[in-house]
């Protein structure tokens, strides 16, 4: 049976919710047209205090999305060339949000290869086209392959056009490395990807994840660096 996730499913400590978030199903439908991907690669940022989060400079308009309700999106351009999608998590007032990084395509294939093959500009890209498991390889390539912009910055991801699904699907292990694409932060080990699968980006040096490891407790929003965080790729 497959069910949206509900806000209380993000309003829980960040790296909870990250690896609850392997498995689930990321989809958007525009124009009447749905695409959808599982969730195989994810990054969770938290708080002020972690120097690679948006939120370490303080509230700004930028980042205000973080500061909100949990469970919406958090969309923004990154270096000006792609979008990249995160859910906000943790109560509101506690900057908070985890990166969608890699799906594995599962609904609206051929809308994805159109997308990839066209790109963010409307230019038709040269050589061969990414194979289907590379489709949604990447936060940029994910956003680029649903069709999601800078329009579904903080929609509720409840009840909009973009959701995350609970399709009942079992995931064989989890594998947490060091968050890519970052120059701070780095020693985090605050990605969380579906082990061996052919969609998760490359980099980083994964271990395994289980039982209460699993669950480490969150940062919280305590204000630390206010250095800029950097854009993420």
């Amino acid at each position: 049976m497959t069910t949206v996730l509900p806000a209380s499913f993000y309003a829980r400590p960040t790296l909870t919710v990250l690896d609850d978030l392997i498995g689930k199903v990321l989809a958007h439908t525009v124009g009447g047209h749905r695409t959808a991907g599982i969730i195989v690669e994810a990054e969770a940022y938290i708080g002020e205090d972690d120097p690679a989060c948006h939120a370490a400079p303080g509230r700004t308009a930028r980042n205000a999305p973080l500061y909100g309700p949990p469970g919406r999106a958090y969309v923004y351009l990154n270096y000006g060339i792609h979008y990249l999608v995160n859910a906000v998590t943790e109560a509101e007032g506690q900057p908070a949000a985890v990166l969608i990084r890699a799906l594995a395509p599962l609904e609206g294939l051929e809308l994805m290869r159109e997308r990839r093959a066209v790109g963010r500009h409307g230019a038709r890209r040269l050589g061969d086209p990414p194979v289907d498991a590379e489709l949604c390889c990447g936060p940029g390539n994910v956003t680029v392959a649903l069709g999601i912009d800078r329009s579904a910055n903080t929609v509720d991801l409840t009840a909009s056009p973009l959701v995350i699904e609970d399709h009942g699907l079992a995931v064989p292990g989890l594998r947490r490395s060091a968050r890519v694409g970052i120059r701070v932060g780095v020693e985090r080990q605050w990605r969380c990807s579906w082990p061996g699968h052919p969609s998760v980006s490359a980099g980083g040096t994964p271990r395994a994840v289980s039982g209460s490891a699993a669950r480490p407790a969150t940062l919280g929003s305590r204000r630390g660096s206010r250095q800029s965080p950097p854009d993420r790729s």
